[in-house]
């Protein structure tokens, strides 16, 4: 659904206007943000005009290049940063700010916009500029990525739990599983490195507002935070990959052990039947009146011994 949101201030006020003709109504100093949601290509080249600013095409904004992804003028900063979806999908947005109006374009709903915009209304002091709106979605971004990293880790454990119990059969489903956690991990260690690269610029940024300096450093140490608690999940489904891997070649150890004590008991009984089929004309026991269960006896005490020996030697 295309939408567009203005959000500009109105005495101590933050108010929303829904349109871009409010644009020549408003004064650009009362602007705060404009936030552009799946908009046509007019409607950027109306807003482009309005502000003097160039809106990234959805190609540059999926460049991987930090060259492409962070670009700052004398006045002005353009900035690349994905944004991850429940359903662990990255989500390219594109940050504008110029005299300290921030723009933001985007093709989909995000969770972590929708909690910024309440965040605006209930504190409307703490967000006088563009710029205190921009570090705010990157705070909530954050504190949304650590949830991710928390609900992950539940599924880590209920996953070792379920190898515990499924020990002494184990199903390759148990695999994928691991497999499928290893890719969300590794997409949220993703998404959170894009973070960091971003914050590490406007960190640098010669005309960024002093007073933000300690959240951007905060949101770094953060950051810092949630590499640990990736790094510790990615430990940990490394581990039981290795344990299923290491219950599965004792289920298949078991079942060729018992083939091979199968194959071993046989193998005398067959040894002795195969003397005894020979039919030689020589075979003292061949016309013996006792011959046949004389034959099956040495058989039985043979399958009998070696599993006296097994017994004795524990490897049954």
């Amino acid at each position: 659904m295309s939408e567009i949101k203005i959000f500009y201030k109105d005495k101590e006020k933050i108010k929303v206007a829904r349109s871009l003709s409010a644009l020549k109504e408003l004064d650009k100093k009362d602007i705060i943000w404009i936030d552009l949601l799946d908009v046509s290509d007019k409607t950027e080249d109306t807003l482009e005009g309005f502000l003097k600013i160039e809106i990234q095409e959805d190609e540059e904004m999926e460049e991987i290049e930090l060259s492409s992804r962070y670009i700052q003028t004398d006045d002005s900063i353009v900035a690349n940063s994905n944004f991850l979806k429940s359903d662990f999908e990255l989500e390219p947005v594109n940050f504008i700010i110029k005299n300290s109006i921030l723009v933001s374009i985007r093709d989909v709903e995000l969770e972590s916009f929708n909690e910024t915009v309440k965040k605006m209304f209930v504190n409307t002091r703490n967000f006088p500029s563009g710029y205190h709106v921009l570090v705010a979605l990157f705070e909530t971004r954050v504190e949304k990525d650590a949830d991710l990293i928390e609900d992950t880790t539940d599924m880590i454990t209920k996953l070792s739990q379920q190898i515990d119990a499924s020990r002494e059969h184990m199903d390759e489903r148990l695999l994928v599983q691991i497999k499928d956690l290893q890719e969300k991990v590794t997409i949220i260690r993703q998404n959170i490195m894009d973070k960091q690269r971003v914050i590490s610029n406007l960190i640098k940024c010669d005309f960024f507002p002093e007073e933000l300096g300690p959240r951007l450093t905060m949101i770094i140490k953060d950051i810092n935070s949630l590499f640990d608690y990736t790094k510790f999940g990615f430990d940990r489904l490394d581990y039981l990959q290795d344990t299923f891997l290491g219950l599965v070649n004792i289920e298949q150890n078991n079942i060729i052990k018992i083939f091979t004590v199968i194959n071993i008991i046989f193998l005398p009984p067959t040894l002795i039947g195969s003397l005894y089929g020979m039919n030689f004309d020589f075979m003292p026991e061949l016309h013996w009146k006792f011959g046949y269960a004389w034959a099956l006896g040495l058989m039985v005490l043979s399958v009998v011994l070696i599993l006296f020996i097994f017994r004795k030697k524990k490897w049954l």
